[in-house]
């Protein structure tokens, strides 16, 4: 597996490093460190003034960007795989997005949050670009991570749960994990007032979902995981987080629509209560 590893210097890039040593041996380890050199604005500062400006304030932020990627480097676990490092000039998801590509990369593994202005919430402008645009599965980690043993992962549907096994086949963690497979039925009034036939259909229905799951958990045992399937019913958001809660999962692991963006479960209506309030870690894999 290919890893790009992009980092900017922020507490959650540091930790993006350290979670580097719950995962498998990279058939190559990129580092990446984007440089936004900002253009000098000021109306009464001649051409030449500005562009000499800013090559000071590029060489400055390369300095810095190279003993950053010095101080990545020395944090990385010994069994990371072979390591290249690389500086780009140019905005952070232009940049991210484009050495993806080059590098062919699998997953990319960054921080929630970078160096930016806005502080409050959990997920920023630059790792919600890249966790919607990306050509491959994107880790995005938000704090200190301690263990990556218990993980959740929800699916929506058959597409989720064939990519679910085409990524776990990759076979990405270092260690043995253990996976709940979840899927969320919407609650529902009926619109008839037989409770009783209501009930019958509704249960049904969960042991369908539930006769599902498990066997796509059978098809991940196979091929040596260890892992279980649930069916609940509720509001995908609040089951999400319910069940990451109690089981105090280290990792939600969720599929994407590739470049057309994550499923409803985490971009639709429960975007904010998943990923702007997520417990863990979270990544994302290509549907």
């Amino acid at each position: 597996m290919k890893t790009l590893l992009a980092v900017d210097g922020s507490d959650n890039a540091y930790e993006a490093i350290h979670v580097m040593k719950y995962m498998a041996r990279s058939e190559q380890l990129t580092l990446l460190h984007a440089l936004n050199v900002p253009r000098p604005t000021y109306p009464m500062m001649v051409s030449e003034a500005a562009e000499e400006l800013y090559t000071v304030l590029e060489q400055s932020m390369r300095e810095d960007g190279e003993r950053l990627l010095n101080r990545v480097q020395s944090l990385l676990p010994l069994h990371g795989g072979p390591t290249t490092r690389h500086l780009r000039v140019g905005s952070p998801t232009e940049v991210i997005l484009s050495m993806a590509e080059e590098q062919k990369a699998d997953l990319i593994v960054m921080g929630a949050r970078g160096l930016g202005p806005i502080k409050e919430r959990l997920l920023g402008s630059v790792s919600h670009r890249i966790l919607t645009l990306a050509p491959c599965a994107t880790l995005i980690v938000n704090g200190p991570v301690k263990a990556m043993k218990q993980i959740l992962l929800p699916l929506e549907g058959s597409f989720d749960a064939e990519a679910a096994v085409r990524f776990l086949q990759l076979k990405p963690f270092h260690e043995p994990v253990e996976l709940t497979l979840m899927t969320v039925l919407p609650s529902t009034e009926p619109p008839w007032p037989s409770h009783a036939v209501a009930a019958a259909a509704a249960t049904e229905l969960l042991e369908k979902q539930t006769e599902y799951i498990e066997g796509v958990a059978e098809r991940l045992r196979a091929i040596g995981y260890q892992a279980h399937g649930v069916a609940v019913v509720g509001t995908a958001s609040t089951m999400i987080l319910q069940q990451a809660t109690t089981l105090r999962s280290d990792l939600i692991l969720m599929g994407t629509r590739g470049r057309q963006g994550i499923t409803r479960f985490v971009l639709g209506s429960v975007s904010h209560a998943v990923l702007h309030k997520m417990p863990c870690p979270v990544l994302a894999f290509h549907s």
